[in-house]
C-alpha cells in the first residue's frame, strides 16, 4: 500500500469546538538557523506537513528548510528521537504515551488529525448491540488503532477484552475475515471499512472512532531540547501547519493531490479515508488540549490504552502534553 498507518496511529473527531481564527503567538520568535528535521510516517493525517513543503510556507516563516524523514516503524522513531537525529515527530497519542513511559523527553504540542470515521467496528447480521460481542470471535491487529478502538467500545459498555473471543490479525486480513464470514466481528480501518461495506450489505459498522472524540489521534511531539534549544523554529513550525490548514481547507481538492502524491497514492483510493479524518488548527487544537481533550478523552485513552496492554502504568497529563508551546 502507498500509505502506511502504524500501530497505533490514527487517526477521532474534531471536538466539539467552533473552527477559530489563528492564534495570534504572544510574540514573535526569532527563528533559529539550521533544518528542522521532521519524523514522520506516511499517513495522510500527517498531510499538512506535505502542502507546507509544496506551498513554501515554512521558507515564509523564516525556516531554512524542513527535512522530512520517514520511518516505517515507530521504534526506528524513537531511537531516532532518543539520539537526537530529529528535532520533532508525527505520532499517536498512545505512541506518545510509550515514548514518555520509555523514559524519553518529549511532549506532544498539537494535535493534527482525528478519525471520525476512518476506524470501526464489523459487525454481521447476528450482532445487533456491543453487548452481542460477548464470547463471539473478533479480528484485529493487536497494538493498533483496532486494539485502543475495541477495548474503549468494551469498557463504555461494561465489558472488557475477555468477554470476546480474539482472533489477532493485520487490519486488511481483519477486513478480509468479516467479508468471507470467517469471522463475525472484525475491527479495522480505511480502506478496509469501505471494502467490506460494499463487499457485502448485512455487514454493518456497529462502532466507530467518532463516539469518542479525539481517541484516535495523532500529534506533534518534540522533544524538550528541542522546545529549550529551538523555540522560534518551534513556533514557525505551527504557523505552516496553520498556514497548510487555511489553504487545504480553501484548496481541498488540491490539497488532497499534495497529500496523496506525499504519501505515494492516488487520490481516488484515499477518498475515504480523506473523509474519515478531522484535521485540527493550532486554535482548535488549543481548545481541546485545554478543555475537553484533557478533562474526558485523555483519561479515556489512558484506560483504553492500560487495558489494551499498549502501557503499562498511568500517565498524567503533563508528563505527556505541552500545551503552552502553542499559547
Amino acid at each position: 500500500m502507498g500509505i502506511i498507518r502504524n500501530s497505533f496511529v490514527g487517526a477521532a473527531a474534531l471536538l466539539a469546538i467552533a473552527t477559530a481564527a489563528q492564534p495570534a503567538m504572544a510574540q514573535d520568535l526569532p527563528v533559529e538557523p539550521g533544518v528542522f528535521k521532521l519524523a514522520i510516517s506516511p499517513w495522510l493525517g500527517y498531510g499538512m506537513w506535505y502542502v507546507a513543503q509544496e506551498k513554501g510556507f515554512f521558507k515564509a516563516n523564516g525556516l531554512e528548510g524542513v527535512e522530512l524523514t520517514n520511518f516505517v516503524e515507530d521504534k526506528d522513531m524513537g531511537a531516532a528521537i532518543a539520539a537526537g537525529q530529529v528535532n520533532g515527530g508525527n505520532e499517536s497519542i498512545q505512541q506518545l504515551l510509550a515514548k514518555v513511559q520509555a523514559g524519553l523527553p518529549v511532549k506532544g504540542v498539537l494535535l493534527l488529525d482525528a478519525s471520525t470515521k476512518a476506524d470501526a467496528i464489523l459487525v454481521n447480521s447476528e450482532i445487533k448491540t456491543v453487548a452481542d460481542l460477548k464470547g463471539k470471535q473478533v479480528a484485529f491487529e493487536r497494538g493498533s488503532t483496532s486494539d485502543l478502538l475495541l477495548n474503549y467500545i468494551l469498557q463504555k459498555n461494561g465489558m472488557t477484552i475477555d468477554d470476546v473471543n480474539v482472533l489477532p490479525m493485520p487490519a486488511a486480513s481483519a477486513g478480509t475475515a468479516i467479508i468471507s464470514g470467517t469471522v463475525p466481528a472484525a475491527v479495522t480501518y480505511e480502506p478496509y471499512i469501505s471494502a467490506a461495506v460494499a463487499a457485502d450489505k448485512t455487514i454493518k459498522v456497529l462502532a466507530e472512532a467518532g463516539e469518542a472524540p479525539g481517541l484516535i489521534s495523532d500529534v506533534l511531539s518534540i522533544p524538550d531540547e528541542t522546545l529549550k534549544t529551538k523555540p522560534g523554529q518551534v513556533q514557525a513550525m505551527l504557523k505552516s501547519w496553520d498556514q497548510a490548514l487555511e489553504y487545504y481547507r480553501a484548496h481541498t481538492e488540491e490539497g488532497r493531490a499534495i497529500i496523496a502524491k506525499g504519501v505515494g497514492a492516488e487520490p481516488a483510493d484515499l477518498a475515504t479515508a480523506f473523509d474519515g479524518v478531522s484535521y485540527y488548527s493550532v486554535a482548535e487544537s488549543q481548545a481541546a488540549l485545554n478543555g475537553v481533550f484533557k478533562s474526558d478523552t485523555y483519561p479515556g485513552i489512558v484506560k483504553a490504552a492500560l487495558a489494551a496492554k499498549l502501557i503499562e502504568k498511568d500517565i498524567p497529563y503533563e508528563a505527556a502534553i505541552d500545551a503552552s508551546v502553542a499559547k
